[in-house]
């Protein structure tokens, strides 16, 4: 079996069965001459997935290492008996931690929160879910809005109102048109003119959940609400005056830690041998991440594990570029390895008990030394 797979997609050479012959190529270059000869394809969200690409190619197996699925026709895959995967929840904790970050990297917002604020979740999908999960953990109300889901047996569901009523919003949303609940643009003027400078709204999901131009003039206006964006309308032609206006911006790489790259992958794997015919587990066995820190506070362990700050200024260092696409995604294929807190072994100074109950609601294991 000979597989074209998406260069940026990590641990294919381990993790593919013996016997499959792998070529990598550039994503957002992929082109249906690539794939004369190959059985199988595997993709990021960088590539368009369509009859245009796969009509007059040998191809009986996609795999997409993502979540989410705007980029794929699957109506046409469906129609040409084309076999289909994805990664669903691979990349959902390393949303959650760089949610979290943000967070804790924005004035005293994390505090607020700690203190009896809400975090207002848009989207109950895996990555919602995550996030919802660990805010309980950590002791943190939440609202969560999302249309598509009932409400019975789910003690944090609200009205998209509440959710823009709380101290931080933060969109996780799959990007719809399709009715009665389209997410394009569902933070529109008319919604973002009801937020204020006491509120934080974060974007890890898909850039045009939240209308960019009308996001840009509320950021202009006073009393504007402090905002993170790790995604963009256009991406990868961003608007460089919209990140002038953020708190904190980054180049679509919430969900780009080391764990769920490689998680992402050997899911994919996994579905490709079952394509294959074959049976058995395929190492996927993440190495365990150390890390030392120098103060127990949990916003403190948050920043020592992720600069969110690097990249954020990664970001500015490359929007006014004459060739700024290229440099966003630049900035996405040469992305420097970022370990998750979830798994991790942690040392720290000593810390209070409700310090260490904070830390280990992050999922790792905590030693203290004195």
């Amino acid at each position: 079996m000979h597989v074209v797979a998406d260069e940026n997609i990590p641990g294919l050479d381990t993790l593919l069965p013996e016997g499959v012959t792998l070529q990598r190529v550039p994503g957002r270059e992929l082109d249906p001459a690539m794939l004369a000869g190959a059985d199988a394809l595997l993709v990021r969200s960088v590539t368009r997935v369509d009859a245009a690409l796969l009509a007059d190619s040998p191809v009986r197996f996609v795999g997409s290492a993502t979540s989410g699925l705007e980029h794929v026709d699957q109506a046409y895959l469906a129609s040409a008996d084309i076999a289909f995967a994805n990664a669903p929840g691979a990349n959902a904790n390393a949303v959650v931690e760089y949610v979290l970050t943000a967070v804790a990297a924005v004035e005293d917002y994390l505090e607020r929160l700690l203190d009896g604020g809400r975090v207002g979740i848009i989207g109950y999908g895996h990555i919602g879910h995550a996030l919802a999960q660990r805010l309980r953990l950590l002791g943190i109300g939440c609202a969560v809005y999302d249309p598509w889901l009932p409400r019975e047996g789910r003690r944090d569901a609200a009205e998209f109102e509440e959710v823009m009523a709380c101290d931080v919003i933060s969109c996780h949303a799959e990007l719809t048109t399709r009715e009665p609940y389209p997410s394009l643009h569902l933070l529109d003027a008319q919604a973002l003119a009801g937020l204020h400078g006491r509120q934080l709204l974060i974007n890890a999901s898909r850039g045009a959940v939240i209308d960019n131009k009308a996001l840009l003039a509320r950021c202009t206006a006073a009393d504007a609400p402090a905002v993170v964006l790790d995604v963009w309308e256009g991406e990868p032609e961003i608007d460089a005056r919209l990140l002038d206006r953020v708190a904190i911006g980054t180049p679509h790489i919430a969900g780009y830690s080391v764990e769920g790259k490689l998680r992402g992958s050997a899911m994919l794997v996994t579905e490709l041998a079952a394509h294959m015919g074959e049976t058995g587990a395929h190492d996927s066995t993440l190495y365990r991440h150390t890390l030392l820190a120098d103060s127990s506070a949990i916003a403190a362990v948050l920043a020592t594990n992720y600069d969110i700050w690097r990249d954020d200024a990664a970001l500015r260092g490359v929007v006014n570029d004459v060739d700024s696409a290229s440099g966003f995604d630049r900035l996405r294929r040469e992305y420097p390895d970022r370990h998750e807190l979830l798994g991790a072994s942690l040392t720290v100074p000593g810390a209070t008990p409700e310090e260490r109950d904070l830390l280990a609601a992050l999922g790792c294991s905590v030693e203290i030394v004195v």
